[in-house]
């Protein structure tokens, strides 16, 4: 069923997760409020790297993972890096995050995953379609490339994993053909693999102009209005306490990303997610630019070329809320490109940036209603996947706000398995 014309709704986060929230409830007829607390689509959805990737489906949860979490708390400098703490809601994140750290949890996450993950970019297309976005759109596939045979072998089983249970099979580029098909990587590389199924769009873009049709079909958007509380009256959210003042309507999204987790207390559930630090820098597109985004899994960066832009990115820090962009780690996501790129990596920064990736300790997101405040729902924990993820996410958000069968079993993501 489709919303009344009295039904109003008011989605706390003007990420790309609020927003696809936003458009979704908008087309089914809901009356949409977005709030957030400082610019729209400025925190973690503005400058990743804008990666649409189905082939994502193997969670963060991999064996493995928790040594490589170890040997980061004394090697400042890692790519994944954890900060030593005493803090016991980190400590409990990270003994979760470990005990799922298996072979038979990837299998049962990523099917999940594979699910949400498949019916997003389908989403993606069918918007497009309707309504195009001058977000630069790209469906050039992931390109995975490697410098030694040690690491292309290695990826080699999570390639065949994805094949054997998934149905996700990449084309394997030898290093001699590599030039060929992607003459702005190097001489000497071992080989890569590509994932045609995978898409790209610059995210500032993509957010913008989302933000822009949905102003003029309806949508209020209001900038710098901090959430400060909430009250709640037999069972029911009845109004947000803002810096605006007070805030009322039928149901609530909080899409707060990294930030959920600090209102577990006042929404009267378990929020374990923990912000995990990304960094990127943007360039003017320099000559000999790569045209396919691309990720070097030994160094553990992203690069995403952009019509005017190139932006290098990646890194994965368990800092706690640190709003610091050290420059050491601008410099590393620079020289981790040099040697597989022939264009210079070393213009100007047109931005510095960093972003909160909302993890959660089963690389699953969390998408439904509070069982304590039904008229109230959690769009959150996406964890690097943001981007990928949003349509689906906004789609199954306004089916249950409809009371409507989801389009996808929505039941691994609940906020109830917590």
């Amino acid at each position: 069923m489709n919303a009344t014309a009295n039904q109003s709704a008011i989605v706390v986060g003007g990420g790309i997760i609020g927003i696809a929230c936003a458009h979704y409830l908008s087309q089914s007829g809901w009356k949409v409020t977005v709030i957030d607390q400082g610019t729209l689509a400025g925190a973690c959805s503005h400058a990743n790297c804008g990666y649409i990737c189905p082939s994502h489906i193997p969670p963060l949860t991999e064996p493995g993972a928790t040594r490589v979490a170890l040997k980061s708390l004394f090697n400042p400098q890692s790519p994944f890096r954890v900060k030593p703490t005493l803090n016991p809601a980190v400590l409990h994140w990270f003994w979760q995050f470990a005990r799922r750290c298996t072979h038979q949890q990837v299998l049962w996450a990523g099917k999940h995953l594979q699910a949400i993950l498949d019916a997003s970019i389908a989403e993606y297309r069918q918007i497009l379609a309707r309504t195009p976005l001058a977000c630069e759109w790209e469906e050039k596939g992931l390109l995975y490339v490697f410098r030694t045979e040690h690491a292309f072998e290695e990826f080699a089983q999570n390639d065949q994993m994805l094949t054997e249970h998934f149905g996700v099979a990449a084309r394997r580029i030898p290093g001699s053909e590599l030039r060929e098909f992607e003459p702005g990587l190097q001489d000497g590389l071992y080989g890569a693999f590509h994932y045609p199924g995978d898409a790209s769009v610059r995210p500032d873009l993509l957010n913008a102009e989302w933000v822009r049709q949905l102003r003029a079909g309806g949508v209020e958007f209001i900038e710098n209005c901090a959430l400060r509380g909430v009250r709640v009256e037999a069972g029911q959210l009845v109004a947000l306490q803002t810096s605006r003042g007070e805030l009322s309507a039928g149901r609530y999204v909080f899409a707060m990303g990294a930030w959920s987790a600090q209102w577990s207390q006042q929404l009267g559930c378990r929020i374990p997610i923990q912000p995990g630090k990304g960094y990127s820098v943007t360039m003017a597109r320099p000559e000999n630019s790569p045209s396919y985004p691309m990720l070097f899994p030994e160094r553990k960066v992203g690069v995403s070329p952009f019509a005017e832009g190139l932006r290098l990115g990646s890194m994965m820090e368990f800092v706690g809320y640190d709003q610091s962009i050290p420059e050491t780690r601008i410099q590393q996501l620079r020289d981790s490109a040099r040697s597989y790129l022939v264009a210079s990596v070393d213009g100007a920064a047109e931005e510095k940036w960093y972003g909160w990736r909302p993890m959660t300790w089963d690389s699953l997101p969390i998408i439904g209603p509070l069982r304590h405040l039904p008229n109230a729902y959690l769009a959150t924990g996406h964890n690097m996947l943001g981007m990928s993820l949003a349509p689906a996410t906004g789609r199954l958000i306004a089916e249950m706000l409809n009371g409507e069968q989801t389009c996808i079993d929505a039941t691994p993501f609940s906020p109830d398995r917590f």
